[in-house]
């Protein structure tokens, strides 16, 4: 009972964090988007913001929690911590400030020690644990396409689809969260002293979830059945992994079909598979420069999506409301990001998988 007071005592706080869109609140929830939001509570712990962003579009919530789910909380053959320190790793790799923190924390609160801090500020080096050590520097490696090609995996390949997965959704949300979320885990105008209690009762909830071992598959009712992409392929030897991931990836490109013209998709599938990783310049010229191809109308937008993609740290309020006055509502802003970010996110997994 105390655990789903505290649950409920945070939901408005947690919806109070996200920007730019007006996320659909708990008590107003309908449907699958109440079916998301229940089970955000019950396996993860907490209405995640996160995952709750995205709810003005139901195809990207839902598919944003089944690839994290499936990926990442499920038991499976790798650990939590190790999948903690995935996340941690690949948050620093995308300058994520909101993710490093929940993420080192919940690692911390694992694995106590300083690992999850040299994870956090980037001191491999530092890091005690070598198996901890080892799927860091795979992470950070991999981040870059050159690198990642002669990185070899560090772990049993059984465990692949579950670490794969979790590099895949981590640069999905990384994304998202910098688009919509602010660097702290806070709502607008909180005291940042407030900031050590509030990480407590989180990673509270967050362990007493995953105590609870949620169950494989439970929750891919949400999403309609789809085939696997090739480029997904690595994720074929978890029949669960596989279907949340296939799932996800057809909900979230109808999304990016419904709210971007298919000249704006051909040029960011264009520019992301040309991309290295690295970022793509100073500022945000480049993207400038980019949409100049394409109707006058289509710009913002494919700026918009670009940026998402790219250099998701450079979106800010005025990108938005470029977007907003091109005629996107709260639901196109979602497709439309989560498309670009998801389009990165799968480039990142596709070279970061190469069979021996």
């Amino acid at each position: 009972m105390h655990r789903r007071f505290v649950q409920s005592s945070l939901r408005g706080l947690s919806l109070l964090q996200v920007r730019h869109v007006k996320p659909v609140p708990f008590d107003a929830a309908r449907d699958g988007i109440a079916e998301v939001y229940r089970e955000l509570e019950r396996d993860f712990g907490v209405l995640a913001p996160p995952i709750a962003l995205h709810s003005p579009s139901y195809g990207p919530l839902a598919a944003s929690w089944l690839m994290l789910r499936e990926s990442m909380l499920v038991t499976g053959v790798a650990a939590r911590t190790t999948k903690e320190a995935v996340a941690a790793a690949v948050s620093v790799a995308n300058e994520c400030p909101f993710c490093v923190r929940m993420h080192s924390a919940m690692l911390h609160s694992l694995a106590p020690g300083r690992d999850s801090a040299a994870i956090r500020d980037g001191r491999l080096e530092l890091v005690a644990d070598p198996a901890v050590r080892a799927v860091a520097g795979w992470v950070r490696d991999g981040a870059v396409r050159d690198t990642a090609a002669k990185t070899r995996f560090p772990f049993a390949v059984e465990q692949l689809p579950e670490l794969l997965g979790s590099v895949v959704i981590m640069h999905y949300l990384n994304r998202m969260v910098n688009v919509f979320l602010g660097a702290l885990p806070l709502p607008p105008g909180a005291p940042e002293s407030s900031l050590r209690p509030v990480m407590r009762v989180l990673t509270w909830l967050l362990r007493s979830a995953a105590r609870a071992e949620p169950k494989a598959g439970g929750t891919l009712g949400l999403l309609p059945a789809a085939p696997l992409p090739e480029d997904l392929s690595w994720a074929a030897a978890s029949p669960q992994i596989a279907a949340a991931f296939a799932r996800a990836a057809a909900a979230v490109e109808a999304a990016g079909r419904a709210a971007l013209p298919d000249g704006v998709r051909a040029l960011v599938l264009d520019t992301v598979e040309r991309w290295d990783g690295r970022p793509p310049g100073l500022g945000r010229a480049w993207a400038d420069a980019a949409v100049e191809s394409r109707p006058a109308e289509e710009r913002p937008a494919a700026r918009l999506a670009l940026l998402t993609a790219l250099a998701a740290y450079t979106v800010d309020e005025t990108v938005i409301d470029a977007a907003r006055a091109a005629g996107a509502d709260d639901e196109a802003l979602v497709g439309i990001t989560a498309w670009a970010s998801l389009t990165a996110a799968r480039r990142v997994g596709a070279w970061m998988h190469h069979p021996e």
